[in-house]
């Protein structure tokens, strides 16, 4: 038996997340039936889990297949093949039995896209659409995650997670073309964390909220409610191990 990385790309609308569910059709759940039809029988570990409507330009996933498939570039091919349009494996390599995709990555990348300019059946799935964006404001504020930080008022709550404590690496904000960009590293990070920072610099850029009051919720010293920013916009695009 061999262990193998993949470097998975999907488009989170058209599934109920990463993980499996019960009668629901989730990316683990198509890759899952692409290995069986070749009569692997394997179990999926990924990086980090995504949301429904979450996207992933390079989710990192890895598994036990039998020896005989040496062959990676035969074997992405037929996965490929056998899988939607909606999810694409990049690439195929085997590792060591010590990997693991979820504990072995040390950060993890993601990207909030958000434009101001009015979204259309076309990329309306895949882009956020705010109609005023303070750049300033944004980019003032969003500094003041980097560091080592109690997330538990920037999160949706996770059942099993031990610690709500958090260190972010590195943050930016900026623009590219008509897209405008939120860019967050770190180790991991607690379920809608992403969302919920993205939707707390956005009411600052709409002065609904200040920085003043994002420290505030940092420090847990005040929690102000708001719904999280939509997923649509949030993509997993980089995970360094």
């Amino acid at each position: 038996m061999m262990n193998i990385k993949l470097s998975v790309m999907y488009d989170g609308t058209k599934f109920f997340g990463s993980q499996i569910q019960p009668n629901r059709i989730t990316v683990e759940s198509t890759l899952l039936e692409a290995f069986k039809k070749i009569n692997i029988e394997t179990k999926l570990i990924f990086s980090g889990r995504t949301d429904r409507d979450v996207h992933a330009t390079a989710q990192v996933i890895n598994c036990i297949i039998p020896n005989y498939w040496r062959d990676l570039t035969k074997l992405k091919s037929i996965l490929n093949r056998s899988i939607p349009s909606s999810i694409k494996i990049r690439n195929i390599k085997e590792v060591s039995n010590s990997f693991h995709a979820r504990y072995s990555a040390k950060q993890r990348t993601y990207r909030y896209f958000i434009t101001t300019k009015e979204t259309n059946p076309f990329n309306s799935a895949y882009i956020t659409y705010i109609e005023n964006i303070n750049d300033k404001l944004i980019q003032d504020a969003i500094k003041e995650f980097v560091g080592i930080h109690d997330f538990e008022y920037f999160s949706k709550g996770d059942g099993g997670t031990k610690t709500t404590i958090r260190e972010i690496y590195f943050t930016k904000f900026y623009k590219h073309n008509d897209i405008y960009i939120f860019t967050f590293t770190a180790k991991g990070f607690l379920r809608s964390q992403i969302r919920l920072m993205v939707e707390f610099l956005l009411k600052i850029s709409q002065k609904k909220l200040t920085k003043k009051q994002l420290i505030e919720q940092l420090e847990k010293k005040q929690k102000y409610n708001f719904k999280p920013a939509a997923p649509n916009g949030l993509y997993l695009s980089k995970i360094t191990y």
